[in-house]
Formats: C-alpha cells, sequence, structure tokens
C-alpha cells in the first residue's frame, strides 16, 4: 500500500473552514492549529451566514482564501430528519451551491467538500462502492440530506472539469468521537447510545428501549481519523473522484449497543421498539480507493468507545444538568 501522505499546504497560506464550530471542523482546526498553521479562516455563524449568497460572496472575495474545507451542513440523526425534510434539503443545497459559488469566483485553488455515505441508494450493494451513485432510491429517513449532498458532489465536480477547480470528495461513514454532542433530539447513533446507556447506569435502570429492530448495520468513522483522512486525500492525486471514508467494517446496532452496554457497566434489559424505523438496512463502504491512495484508520471502535464515554462523563462533571438534556 503507498505511504501516507501528511499535509504539504504551506502553513501561512489561507485555508477556508466552514463548519469550524462542529465536530469536524473543530477537530480540523485544532489539528491545523497545533501543526503550525496561521492563517486559518473560520468564521463563526453569527460573522457569516452561509445562506446568503450575497454575504459569502463578499466575505471569500475579501479575504481570498487559496484553499478551503467546506465542513459546514445541517446535520442530525434519523429523527431530526424525520421530523424537518424540508430544512435538511433546503438548507444543505442553500450552503453548498453558495460556498462552492463564491469559491469558483474567487479562484480558490483546491475545495474539500465533505460528503455522507448517505448519497448511496437504499438497497445498494454492500460493500458500497464509489460507482453505485445514483443507481436506485435513497433512504426515505434521510433523503432530503443525501439529494442535498449529491448535488453539491456533482456541482463541485463540474467546477472541476468546466473551470478547473480541484475538488476532493471524501464520503465518511458514521462520525463520532471528541466534540460530538450528546442531545438525544439531534445527536447520531453511537452518541446516544452512549448517552443513554451511561444515564441507565447512574439511574439504576433495569432496562433500556432503543429504536428498532437492532438489525440495521452500521459502519463508523473516529474524528480523529476523519480529519487524518481529510488531509491525506487533500494531498492525493483523487482527479475529483468521491473517496468513501470509513474501515470497510460494520456492525449491527444490537452489536454496538451490547459493546456500549458493557463498557458503561450496564447490566439490565435492551428493549427494542420494533415500531420505530431502523433506517437503510446496511452501510458499509468499499474502501478500496481510500487503501489505494495509502490511507486507513487507526481507532479502533472499541477504543473509540471508551473515549467517547469518557469524554461523555466528563460533560457531566461539568454542567451535571446536562444528563437531562432531551
Amino acid at each position: 500500500m503507498p505511504e501516507e501522505k501528511g499535509f504539504s499546504v504551506r502553513q501561512d497560506e489561507p485555508i477556508w473552514i466552514t463548519g469550524a464550530a462542529g465536530m469536524v471542523g473543530a477537530a480540523l482546526t485544532k489539528h491545523l492549529q497545533t501543526a503550525g498553521y496561521t492563517n486559518l479562516l473560520t468564521p463563526a455563524r453569527s460573522e457569516l451566514d452561509l445562506c446568503s449568497a450575497d454575504a459569502v460572496q463578499d466575505y471569500v472575495s475579501q479575504h481570498r482564501p487559496k484553499h478551503a474545507f467546506l465542513l459546514a451542513a445541517k446535520v442530525g440523526g434519523i429523527v431530526a430528519n424525520i421530523n424537518d425534510p424540508v430544512g435538511f434539503l433546503d438548507e444543505n443545497l442553500r450552503l453548498v451551491v453558495n460556498q462552492l459559488s463564491a469559491c469558483a469566483k474567487a479562484g480558490v485553488e483546491k475545495v474539500l467538500l465533505l460528503g455522507s455515505t448517505c448519497i448511496y441508494p437504499r438497497e445498494c450493494a454492500q460493500p458500497m462502492v464509489e460507482d453505485s451513485l445514483l443507481t436506485g432510491p435513497l433512504e426515505p429517513t434521510n433523503e432530503g440530506y443525501a439529494l442535498a449532498k449529491i448535488a453539491g458532489l456533482r456541482l463541485a465536480q463540474s467546477y472541476q472539469k468546466q473551470m478547473g477547480m480541484k475538488c476532493v470528495l471524501p464520503m465518511p461513514c458514521n462520525i463520532y468521537g471528541t466534540g460530538d454532542h450528546f442531545d438525544l433530539a439531534r445527536c447520531h447513533v453511537l452518541s446516544a447510545l452512549v448517552k443513554r446507556f451511561s444515564d441507565a447506569v447512574d439511574q439504576n435502570a433495569e432496562s433500556v428501549t432503543l429504536w428498532g429492530t437492532g438489525s440495521a448495520k452500521r459502519e463508523f468513522i473516529h474524528v480523529e481519523d476523519v480529519v487524518r483522512g481529510m488531509l491525506h486525500l487533500f494531498d492525493a492525486e483523487t482527479d475529483g473522484q468521491i473517496i468513501n471514508l470509513g474501515p470497510g467494517t460494520d456492525v449491527s446496532i444490537a452489536e454496538l449497543a451490547g459493546m456500549i452496554a458493557e463498557q458503561t457497566g450496564f447490566q439490565g434489559q435492551i428493549c427494542w421498539d420494533t415500531t420505530r424505523p431502523d433506517g437503510m438496512p446496511r452501510k458499509c463502504t468499499d474502501n478500496t480507493r481510500l487503501k489505494q491512495l495509502g490511507f486507513e484508520p487507526r481507532v479502533s471502535l472499541n477504543d473509540g468507545i471508551a473515549r467517547t464515554i469518557q469524554e461523555y462523563r466528563q460533560t457531566l462533571s461539568n454542567n451535571p444538568y446536562s444528563a437531562n438534556a432531551a
């Protein structure tokens, strides 16, 4: 396998990072700052409304970034997607169109647009290869988000083909880890399970009831590996291709729940509310392209779960009322 690359961008070159307050954006920003990068453009939402085309164009024209990591998105778990399909489609479309348009007009050299494996069809052959895109219907529970991501990556590829703006298009599997939140109304499955089982232990609960059947399978990548992967792919010759970013292995939600229950010390009963949806039956990536480019994740799922439990425990010690947040 080719040797893993470093990040060769000069430390003083202007790099625009959107979504810098989010889990991935914050991890990337911290990583680059630690590595000595001194010209990071990380405007907060209060400083720059990414849904305003004029505001985004003015910002990019003024600051003239040479490179961009477009990480901002309206994100959420299955509940949030079901409750707000308009928001997930409309806002994410505005975000991606405005950002890419501004980058192209300002002459940004290279853009990384972070995608998601939800772009692949619901009944996609497993493991999912990049060429499976647009070969079948999407998972209905997150169709709006997926459509916006698909439009964004195709727009980025079109800018590269027509105007020469290079694009890097990693498609990560389920991201978790440092900087994630534990709000059950918005968080993703791994963080939600960490909260549910940790709280159950603290409350001496005899059972925990989870959505679905537990049979759905998911693939997970720690945010630390996402940052490493993005920087590696930014330097690689990807030719504007979609690149799956994940370990290439998955677990069922029931297996994941068992792993988290064991690590939190929960010994009660795990029940399943089968009236609730499972979402897409399976989402496991084929990471052949990723490995050919010289990258593999390092953080194992067991180690990542342990770190996430520790981080949740830390949030409770900092704010004892957060355990009751819904």
